[in-house]
This record gives C-alpha cells, sequence and structure tokens, in this order.
C-alpha cells in the first residue's frame, strides 16, 4: 500500500523535463570561481571589497563571462582551505540527508560529531550551508539518485524528511486541490524509503529523525504506524516512543516538531534526560535588533550608528489595512485567522516557509499609530537557535524561505547531548567485537 512508485527524480524529469534539463545546465555550468565564492561564504559586495575589483566583475566572474587572474583564485582557494575545520577529536562520524542550512549538522557538531556526507537538492540552500560549513567535498543532490553504496560509512544517520506530506497546513492544501498526501505522494512522501535504504544499506550506531508534530496523526495514525514498523521490526532498531518537543523552551518561539531517534543496539536512552529549560525563559527582545547602537550595522538590515532596522521591513499601508481587515473578517465568523503581533515580551507563533509573502504569522510591533514590520533574516536566525556568525549569503526572500523550514537548532543539540554516550558505547562494544572473535 506505501510502496515507492518509482523515482521521484524521475517522475520529476518526465512530468517537467524542461525544469529538470535547465536543472541540469546550472549545475554543470557553475564556475571555479562561483563554487569558491560558495565555499568562502562571501556575497557578491563582500567579494569585491576584499579582492579589490567592483561588484560588476564579480558578476561576471561568476558567470563564466570573463576570467579571474590566478591571483584572485589562488586567494580562494587558500581561504577555502584555511576554512576546514579540525575534526580530529570527533567522537563519531555522521550523514547529513535533507540537510537544508545545516540546521541538524550543527546539533550533532555539538555533540562531538563529524560531517562525512550532505545531501540537499535545493541550490540556494545549498548556498547558505557551504557558506557556513567549510568541507572540501561538494554538497550531493537528490538522494533519490545517490546510490546507498556511494554514500560513505557513517556511525549516525539524521534527516529532516521533507514534512509537507505530513503536516496540517500540507494535508489541507492538498485534499483542497486533490492531490495524494503521506506515502502516496510520489515526490515529497516517499522520500522517506530513501532514509530507509540507506539505513539498511549502512546499519548506522544511530539515527535522529524530525518531522512536524501531526506525523503522529497523519492517515488517523497509519502513516506514523509504517514508519515504526519500518524502522523497529523490518530493520531492527531500538527505537523509543517518538517525543514531540517544542523549541518555546530555547526559543521565543512556539515549534513544536516531532524527534524520532534509534539505535542498533537496545541502549537505556530516555527523552526524560533531555533538559528542557522553563517554556518562555526566552522572549521576543531576545532576538529581536535593540536599535541603541550595541550592535553593529548588518547590510540592508540595521542601518546607522544606532543599528536601526531598515524601513523595507516595515509594512504598506496597504498590507497592513488588507491584514487587518482579512483579520477582522474572519473573527466576525468565529475563526482564529489573523496576523501575530508580538513585541519585546511576547513569544512569537511558529515561524514559516511562506514568512516571505506577508510576515502575517510575526509582525514586530512598532507602537501606536505605526505600521508593524517583519523580521529582519538576521532575527529569524536568531529565532532558530543559530549563532550570530551564521552567515546568510541569499536574498531576504530565500533567507525567509530557509529559517522557516530549518530545525532550531538547540533543540535537537540537546537531544544530541543525550544520544552521545549511547553512540559511543555502541561504537566501543563494535571496536571490541573483533578483538574478541580474534581471541
Amino acid at each position: 500500500m506505501f510502496l515507492r512508485q518509482g523515482n521521484p527524480a524521475a517522475i520529476v524529469a518526465k512530468k517537467f523535463p524542461a525544469k529538470s534539463r535547465a536543472r541540469e545546465r546550472r549545475a554543470s555550468r557553475m564556475t571555479e570561481f562561483e563554487l569558491l565564492l560558495q565555499k568562502t561564504g562571501h556575497s557578491v559586495s563582500e567579494a569585491a571589497e576584499i579582492l579589490g575589483y567592483s561588484e560588476s566583475h564579480i558578476y561576471r566572474w561568476k558567470r563564466g563571462e570573463e576570467t579571474p587572474r590566478d591571483g584572485v583564485m589562488n586567494l580562494l582557494r587558500m581561504e577555502a582551505a584555511a576554512r576546514q575545520p579540525d575534526t580530529s577529536g570527533s567522537a563519531f562520524s555522521f550523514i547529513d540527508l535533507f540537510a537544508g542550512i545545516g540546521g541538524l549538522r550543527k546539533a550533532m557538531e555539538s555533540a562531538g560529531g563529524r560531517c562525512v556526507f550532505t545531501s540537499e537538492w535545493d541550490r540556494f540552500a545549498q548556498q547558505t550551508y557551504d557558506a557556513n560549513f567549510a568541507d572540501n567535498r561538494p554538497i550531493a543532490g537528490d538522494i533519490t539518485e545517490i546510490e546507498a553504496a556511494d554514500i560513505p560509512e557513517h556511525d549516525v544517520l539524521v534527516a529532516g524528511f521533507p514534512c509537507q506530506p505530513f503536516s496540517i497546513a500540507g494535508v489541507s492544501k492538498k485534499n483542497a486541490l486533490g492531490r495524494a498526501h503521506g506515502f502516496d505522494d510520489e515526490t515529497q512522501g516517499t522520500l522517506f524509503f530513501d532514509v530507509l535504504r540507506i539505513l539498511k544499506h549502512h546499519r548506522p550506531a544511530a539515527f535522529m529523525l524530525e518531522n512536524v508534530k501531526n506525523l503522529r496523526s497523519h492517515d488517523k495514525g497509519r502513516t506514523f504506524e509504517v514508519i515504526m514498523r519500518k524502522l523497529r521490526e523490518e530493520l531492527g532498531y531500538y527505537v523509543p516512543d517518538p517525543r514531540v518537543l517544542d523549541a518555546a523552551h530555547f526559543v521565543p518561539q512556539g515549534r513544536e516538531r516531532i524527534v524520532i531517534v534509534g539505535f542498533r543496539e537496545d541502549v537505556p536512552f530516555s527523552f526524560d534526560d533531555v533538559v528542557l529549560p522553563p517554556r518562555g525563559q526566552r522572549r521576543m527582545r531576545d532576538i529581536l535588533h535593540p536599535e541603541n547602537g550595541i550592535e553593529n550595522p548588518e547590510g540592508h538590515y540595521t542601518l546607522g550608528n544606532d543599528a536601526t532596522v531598515s524601513d523595507k521591513y516595515t509594512l504598506t499601508d496597504k498590507l497592513w489595512k488588507y491584514l487587518q481587515d482579512y483579520a477582522a473578517k474572519h473573527k466576525a465568523k468565529g475563526n482564529g485567522f489573523g496576523f501575530g503581533l508580538v513585541d519585546g515580551d511576547s513569544i512569537a507563533r511558529t515561524l514559516s516557509a511562506r514568512y516571505y509573502k506577508d510576515g502575517s504569522e510575526i509582525l514586530v510591533s512598532r507602537g501606536k499609530g505605526n505600521n508593524p514590520r517583519r523580521l529582519t533574516p538576521r532575527e529569524c536566525a536568531r529565532l532558530m537557535g543559530y549563532p550570530e556568525d551564521f552567515r546568510i549569503p541569499v536574498s531576504d526572500t530565500q533567507a525567509y524561505k530557509q529559517f522557516g523550514n530549518s530545525v532550531a537548532v538547540p533543540v535537537f543539540a540537546e537531544v544530541a547531548r543525550v544520544m552521545e554516550p549511547h553512540i559511543r558505547s555502541i561504537l566501543r562494544a563494535q571496536e571490541a567485537e573483533p578483538a574478541r572473535k580474534v581471541g
């Protein structure tokens, strides 16, 4: 009933051949200069300043219209090499599937993990990932086109497998359009089976999976039942009862996600060991720009000596009126739909990937009589628990999509902390096994 109906990438290519060919052409013509720019994490304006050339030069080099001097290429190669992390003290290796911008990777690295393989198909997400993780290897694209045998050996698999087919919003939209969802969705729902085939081939010591909390109730619980049966019975992993965790224990945002962890051996892992700070301990004032000069201005997000938020983030009169009228209409019908206005004392609603459209779920109050504003991408990064040095090399639209699709990093860092000793115990037993056999 839930068998995969062919390769999703092949299906997309067959249905949309022009789009598929365009993506292939884009990947094949990426210049070495563009790749190095991505690896060093420099925006066009930063590269122009560092290299001492105009932005128009940088754009021409990116497009392959002109060839940079050898000195420019050597400088970028040296910088990319210098950014390679020291992984000599890593406790375990892991692979990062459906990686997005690397939220689960940051969580695993905080527990001593070393990433040995990354898969992410979206080129804008790849750009942000590359800007923040200094790997000397390319990011692999569509996981459905990668053989399990071509993936390096690893101790842990982490994956935020696509959640749209299981989310409340995603299911409602697909039902309204008469489209299939869950495991019947050939392009996304069945991507879980790519996780299964890699687990089956490599048999890593552990895994950590993430999804929306509605995964439990999707299709009256049958989808979740299939996932648990596959992991526990067919693959033989010890999978404690998954737990729904709320990011509001770590960041000022209500964001509930289900966390599924599994181990190759029966270990005493317990979600009760996950330490959750008091919910609401952090408020929006902790992530909003102070606008008083204590932080430096950043790009087009904040301007001037006081680093005040750019006017571009303030809603226009037309959009603000539309959102107020929309909220009033639904309130009159007894519905709860409407915008979410926050101030420094608030805990925000869940940041979504559609935030770039109107920002309605999280609007920052600018006082009575003033139109509210959207969050800046930097504030979105803070809201998801990313550090201040996290680079944002993409447009605001792409940044909003990426942070809206991301995990809240501190939540999964805490789960990784609890997993780590159990991972090491399995690996120690694995190392001792050959010695016992020899003896």
